[in-house]
């Protein structure tokens, strides 16, 4: 095994999600035996989390597609409280308690919340970021309420598949073609015609508000009409959970950046939504599940190991529904036709030569090993 890059005895890891949770493997893995502390604000386990607006929303009486293995790293757990601040020269974390956590290293996992259309809140506006929203919007759809979504990304159109799977009269609020500018307009097709099918009102807009009437919320796509239902979802985005780092100095422009490494600092790392990272020519956020993987796994072996690897990062995405299930490997929106690899345009292998030399691999209602479809994926193909 490789020689530790220095002898921290105490790591902590702000943040209990896939990205913490996969830091502290990562470090049991690399051979650290020292104490891990996990701060995490939510008070469950980690859990997955695209599951939350795909099965767990129609799964029926079922309630466990979003449960995770439980942990083998023996850190010590510390949920239902965040994180208020860190003093970078005290080595501590500062906890909403009061209570301070100290640290020779420490993970940056605080993920993100979601980004709300209301301003002061309104009672009928859901989200679905954490397990507490997925099962508050679960329990809200079982009366069969009409339903507002607001937001055509990936997250509002699986919500909508969930509320018509629910029984509800759907109507969802886009900018432009549902799913376009994530994956282009070919991709972006066979799901529009699906859920038109199936009963889905789809409203274009270059903009929506929530107003209040009569003490009745609405969602006013700005064109002068509104459109009127018992609950209105959001899915407009996200927001990095970075508040808490604000008079750290860590923060560069507002954003917390890390090197191909994954780290802010010697001692400090940084994974997951949260953190933005270098990748094809520019520093962003890639809020994406393996990618909060693998950048957690590449940031905690940094902590320890001065030959640890620089960030691999290939982006994998994976939506369901109305029906259709699509995994998506490469650079996307994609533009124009696709080559066919397998099976059929409807259903099979289909491919994207992009300029770079590289490809976008996606399998539309088809079954195959990942590995396979990254490597359709590579370079000079």
């Amino acid at each position: 095994m490789n020689t530790l890059r220095r002898t921290p005895r105490d790591i902590v890891v702000v943040g209990n999600g896939i990205a913490g949770l996969t830091a502290c493997d990562t470090l049991r893995a690399e051979g650290f035996d020292g104490r891990i502390t996990v701060i995490g604000e939510e008070p469950v386990a980690p859990y997955s989390r695209p599951a939350l607006s795909k099965a767990l929303l129609r799964d029926g009486d079922d309630l466990t597609s979003h449960l995770l293995p439980e942990a083998t790293h023996g850190a010590i757990e510390r949920r239902g409280i965040g994180a208020a601040g860190v003093d970078i020269d005290r080595q501590r974390v500062r906890l909403a308690d009061g209570d301070d956590v100290p640290y020779d290293a420490l993970v940056i996992a605080t993920g993100t919340r979601a980004r709300r259309l209301g301003r002061g809140g309104h009672s009928n506006e859901y989200t679905v970021r954490t397990l507490a929203d997925a099962l508050a919007l679960r329990a809200r759809l079982v009366s069969k309420p009409s339903v507002v979504v607001v937001g055509g990304g990936p997250l509002g159109m699986e919500i909508a598949s969930g509320a018509l799977a629910a029984g509800c009269a759907t109507t969802l609020v886009s900018k432009g073609i549902p799913l376009a500018f994530h994956l282009g307009e070919w991709l972006a097709a066979p799901f529009r015609n699906a859920a038109l099918a199936q009963g889905l009102t789809i409203v274009t807009t270059g903009s929506a508000q929530i107003v209040t009437r009569d003490d009745v919320s609405l969602v006013a796509p700005g064109d002068g009409a509104v459109i009127e239902a018992d609950v209105i979802v959001t899915a407009i985005g996200d927001v990095p959970n970075v508040d808490w780092l604000a008079t750290s100095g860590l923060l560069t422009s507002g954003a917390l950046v890390v090197d191909r490494r994954g780290l802010v600092r010697p001692n400090i790392a940084a994974a997951g939504d949260v953190a933005a990272f270098p990748h094809a020519g520019r520093v962003a956020r890639v809020p994406l599940w393996t990618s909060a993987i693998d950048q957690a796994k590449v940031a905690a072996a940094a902590l320890l190991r001065p030959d640890a690897p620089e960030l691999a990062f290939q982006q994998y995405f994976w939506t369901e529904a109305f029906g259709l299930s699509l995994k998506v490997i490469g650079p996307t929106p994609v533009v124009g036709e696709p080559e066919i690899v397998e099976g059929t345009a409807t259903q099979g292998v289909l491919r994207w030569r992009q300029p770079d030399g590289s490809g976008t691999a996606v399998a539309l209602d088809y079954r195959i090993p990942i590995p396979k479809l990254r490597r359709l994926s590579a370079h000079d193909l």
